[in-house]
């Protein structure tokens, strides 16, 4: 297990970290998971296995982007709340900035051809990272037998069975409480592995005065939009529902995107099917949270409702409101929830049910790297079975040659040479490209 054998850095230096974290981080919470435990963990040494995977735990059972929400808890416990806004920050404004270039390109093309092509290798070299990441979190979270048989029922239960992800880890977290009283061996259990960190110390005067800010921050503009413009007004309606579900999407961008695909499209008529699974593709080929599509149909929804403003413009402010509220109570919870969690991580019980936990979210990041996997591979994916049981298979005839062989120049380039992560993403963006400019 890698210990922190480095000081804490500079806040310049992690600032710059932040910035690579935004940059590269391509491949949804699975590519930006790995992309951070390798950073933070394996090659720097900022923050030790425990605490990393402790963290990744708690961000797992909030509403909103869980990589996000890691990135600002990192942060957090490297420069308190100063560290935690700017890695937060920078984690999301890349994606930002290149999600709004390219809704503008595609407001004035309607066309996303372009951008899948040139994003063609970095999948494959994005997948080879995913399980890179997978098969070092897993050898240093699953100590025993039993941990292994819990991240593969996890994995069973969300992939096979579609069990929501808050109940499977609720269920995990009652097993490693009562097994860390009554069978610690079974789990692994050590208590002692890193001691706490982070500056902040809790109590109720801290909790309350985080709470209030930070209430005010997110749903100030909301109320001073509603007051201002009235309910019926666009941006008053992008502000109020995306606030809503900023507090319900619980599993990421897939949990939520079918509600807000219904409701842009059917309720309020924002946007057109076929635009929203444009947006989806957008989301997927770019740096940042998947859930950066709400982005797209803030600035769309704007663009195409722009009022007495210019198109351009109204898109522009369509898109950073409902940023904004999506992502503004992503801090709260850290800030609100990071102090007390780095308090009690020592205590046996609490210590059980986060290693149990961590067992099972194993499980979820398998199930996010072969989700990731089957749409770089293959073409035609189709759901079968029936009830709660309902499997999502690919059509062999469908595969990718060049996906696969990308692929596996990846993984060669990844595990079996000295090219690093940053090589990677570099050789397998020039050979997807160069691919397919021949072939077109």
């Amino acid at each position: 297990m890698p210990a922190i054998s480095s000081p804490s850095p500079s806040f310049a230096e992690a600032t710059r970290t932040w910035l690579k974290i935004g940059l590269l981080g391509f491949g949804g919470p699975a590519g930006q998971i790995a992309l951070m435990h390798r950073l933070l963990v394996e090659e720097k040494r900022w923050i030790g296995e425990q605490q990393f995977l402790h963290a990744l735990n708690f961000c797992m059972l909030l509403p909103g982007p869980e990589a996000q929400q890691l990135a600002t808890y990192a942060g957090w416990i490297l420069h308190g709340w100063r560290g935690g806004l700017v890695a937060g920050t920078l984690f999301v404004l890349p994606g930002f900035v290149v999600i709004v270039a390219l809704s503008a390109l595609y407001a004035g093309f309607s066309d996303t051809a372009w951008l899948q092509s040139l994003f063609f290798g970095l999948k494959a070299a994005v997948l080879a990272v995913v399980v890179e990441a997978l098969l070092k979190v897993a050898r240093r979270a699953l100590r025993t037998r039993f941990m292994y048989a819990v991240a593969a029922a996890a994995f069973v239960a969300i992939w096979a069975l579609h069990v929501p992800f808050p109940l499977i880890v609720l269920a995990a977290a009652l097993l490693g409480t009562v097994l860390a009283r009554a069978a610690p061996g079974l789990i692994g259990l050590n208590v002692a592995d890193e001691p706490a960190r982070g500056s902040a110390t809790p109590s109720p005067l801290r909790s309350l005065t985080v709470l209030a800010g930070g209430l005010a921050l997110w749903l100030g503009p909301v109320v001073l939009l509603v007051a201002g413009l009235g309910h019926g007004d666009l941006f008053s309606e992008l502000a109020v529902y995306f606030s809503k579900m900023a507090v319900v999407t619980f599993g990421g961008a897939y949990a939520v995107l079918a509600w807000v695909a219904q409701a842009a499209v059917g309720e309020f008529g924002w946007l057109q099917p076929g635009q929203m699974v444009d947006g989806l593709a957008l989301a997927e080929t770019t740096p940042g949270p998947l859930i950066m599509v709400l982005t797209f149909v803030g600035f769309l929804a704007a663009f195409q409702q722009p009022g007495g403003l210019d198109p351009m413009l109204a898109g522009v402010l369509g898109a950073t409101l409902v940023t904004w509220v999506t992502f503004a109570p992503c801090f709260l919870w850290i800030f609100l929830g990071a102090p007390y969690l780095e308090r009690l991580r020592g205590r046996p019980l609490l210590a059980g049910a986060l290693a149990t936990i961590t067992a099972a979210v194993v499980g979820v990041i398998l199930n996010l790297a072969v989700w990731f996997a089957l749409h770089v591979l293959f073409r035609e994916l189709a759901e079968i079975g029936t009830g709660p049981f309902r499997l999502l298979l690919p059509n062999p005839a469908s595969l990718d040659p060049a996906a696969l062989v990308l692929s596996a120049v990846a993984c060669w380039a990844l595990f079996g040479t000295r090219l690093g992560m940053l090589g990677t993403l570099a050789l397998c963006g020039v050979l997807g490209a160069g691919w397919r400019l021949a072939v077109s």
